[in-house]
């Protein structure tokens, strides 16, 4: 038999073993705590309450930014990483992803600059872009009349655009739902997270340049007759100019807030695009359709769990990335960072 002696040496070991571990993972957490709840407690406890309330000011001046922060966060966080990426310029060798196709409509990425000047101000070159976008979409969908949605903070900026890689990770609104529903599977967003997510679709417009293949050279069939006229009406031409701001109102009930009525929209065919329409009959999405039209507390629930996911998705943290002085450009490009 083993002596009790030997038990009691191997126990010892074991434990020093596991106090080692312990002690370097709270080393790497220290070194890398990643995305926390209040992230700036210390180093700028006024951050997440500039930030609001810049929200406020650029919101009551300008109704529509809400719309543009709400989409930016999918447009950033759903390629790749929740870097602030999106926000970069085009350089002499790289093609930005705001300026591709993929971006059309995307728009008022200066007012995320002003709150970024105001963040300066109190605390030079400590709070993320990328942090901001994520932090200016959850008060954007406060100023809609959605849910408040507590999201942690942590992340850096990257240094580069990925335009050439938008087509891995973005759907597009012509491609089938098992496409979209892939797309977002990656990011660990599930089929009723998806159907929420597509709520934000309530808000804002879609230009006539994504709609006009439904409508010309025939109308789609599937189209409830009730909003054709209206879409014709927003929409007269069967090419049009892209640069001239022709659009249609994504929801004509509740234009400006963010609620369930999306779903009721679509279930009576009324949806604009042609994902709103196959998220309305697929057997798959279908039934989270309908439950999220008859109850707002459970498409609440599920889009504030979505926001979320999508805002951790790969962020860069620690050491990773940087905090870059000026969103639009990263710092080793910029004379005075």
């Amino acid at each position: 038999m083993v002596s009790s002696k030997v038990l009691f040496l191997f126990a010892l070991s074991t434990l020093a073993l596991q106090v080692s571990a312990f002690a370097d993972n709270n080393e790497k957490n220290e070194e890398n705590p990643g995305l926390v709840m209040n992230f700036y407690k210390d180093s700028c406890p006024q951050a997440e309450d500039i930030i609001k309330e810049q929200v406020k000011l650029l919101y009551k001046r300008h109704k529509n930014t809400a719309f543009s922060w709400l989409r930016n966060l999918f447009h950033d966080c759903a390629v790749e990483s929740c870097d602030a990426s999106l926000l970069l310029d085009s350089t002499k060798k790289e093609l930005s992803e705001k300026e591709t196709d993929r971006s059309f409509g995307l728009r008022n990425f200066r007012y995320l600059d002003t709150i970024k000047e105001a963040v300066e101000r109190e605390c030079p070159r400590v709070v993320s872009c990328a942090d901001i976008l994520v932090l200016s979409a959850r008060d954007g969908i406060v100023a809609l009349g959605g849910p408040q949605i507590p999201l942690k903070t942590g992340r850096r900026d990257g240094r580069k655009s990925r335009a050439q890689i938008l087509e891995q990770y973005l759907p597009d609104h012509n491609e089938s739902i098992s496409v979209v529903l892939d797309r977002f599977s990656s990011m660990g967003i599930n089929t009723p997270g998806l159907v929420a997510l597509l709520g934000a679709h309530s808000v804002g417009r879609t230009h006539c340049v994504k709609l006009v293949h439904r409508l010309y050279p025939e109308v789609s069939p599937e189209i409830n007759p009730d909003h054709v006229e209206h879409m014709l009406h927003k929409c007269p031409d069967a090419i049009p100019d892209p640069k001239a701001v022709q659009y249609v109102r994504n929801d004509r009930g509740t234009p400006m807030i963010l609620d369930n009525n999306y779903y009721r929209n679509i279930l009576d065919n009324k949806g604009l695009l042609i994902v709103d329409h196959l998220l309305a009959t697929d057997p798959r999405t279908k039934p989270y359709v309908k439950k999220m039209a008859k109850s707002a507390d459970y498409w609440s629930k599920e889009f504030s769990r979505a926001i979320t996911i999508l805002s951790e998705n790969n962020p860069l943290t620690g050491t990773k990335g940087e905090i870059r002085k000026h969103c639009s450009v990263a710092n080793k490009h910029h004379s005075s960072a």
